[in-house]
């Protein structure tokens, strides 16, 4: 525990120095309240950008940051250092995706305040996009864990982060990306906030959202296996 909480001060530290991450944390949730304040089309659907940039917010924040945290390390020999010193690989992943979890939900809560979200519909809205990040924290740990340095993870981020933050909203304007889309996570989490006044949890949702779930479990498993974190 004394571990993960010093990594996770760390990672605090190290953010606040790292401009790249750290807008990955703010820039959503400032576009949100700018879009929200001053954009308005008559017929719009009401919190229709804060639905919009919450799913885009999923599909980006949490995958970019901790990939670039994870792969940055490598590179620098960072983590090489944090191993020889006994923190274990699982630690500094708790510590680490603790982190840009708490900051992601963090970043979430000022994107619900944007909305017209009564105390009972925000708390379902923060459920949902608390597991949205968690999936896309173990995607970005995957890429991070099995990227050797950090241009290579961004390369592997970059068309990842669209699949998962673009289809959705392209799903919005055409029916065949819809039905491509409902297989993945971040369109499913979508649908649930664009209906959260009136929200249910269908087999289809439970069932796409768990096998997601699993399968970037299993791939986070067997890469992290397969690649040497130090």
């Amino acid at each position: 525990m004394k571990n993960m909480i010093a990594i996770f001060r760390k990672q605090c530290k190290d953010t606040l120095r790292n401009k790249t991450v750290l807008i990955q944390f703010l820039l959503f949730p400032a576009i949100t309240i700018l879009m929200a304040h001053t954009v308005k089309i008559p017929g719009m659907p009401e919190d229709f950008f804060v639905n919009l940039f919450a799913t885009m917010y999923i599909g980006m924040a949490p995958l970019t940051s901790i990939a670039a945290i994870i792969s940055e390390e490598k590179e620098k020999n960072t983590l090489r250092v944090l191993v020889m010193s006994n923190v274990k690989p699982c630690e500094y992943l708790i510590g680490v995706g603790g982190y840009v979890w708490l900051v992601c939900m963090a970043g979430s809560l000022v994107i619900c305040m944007a909305g017209h979200y009564g105390w009972k519909t925000g708390l379902v809205f923060m459920g949902i996009m608390a597991v949205g990040i968690l999936i896309s924290l173990l995607v970005g740990a995957v890429i991070g864990i099995g990227s050797r340095t950090q241009m290579m993870a961004t390369s592997i981020t970059v068309p990842v982060m669209m699949v998962f933050s673009f289809l959705p909203m392209l799903s919005l304007f055409n029916g065949t990306v819809g039905k491509i889309a409902r297989f993945l996570y971040s369109e499913q989490i979508s649908r649930m906030l664009s209906q959260i006044d009136s929200f249910e949890l269908t087999a289809e949702r439970i069932s796409v959202i768990g096998i997601n779930i699993f399968i970037a479990a299993l791939v986070f498993m067997a890469t992290f296996r397969k690649c040497d974190l130090s």
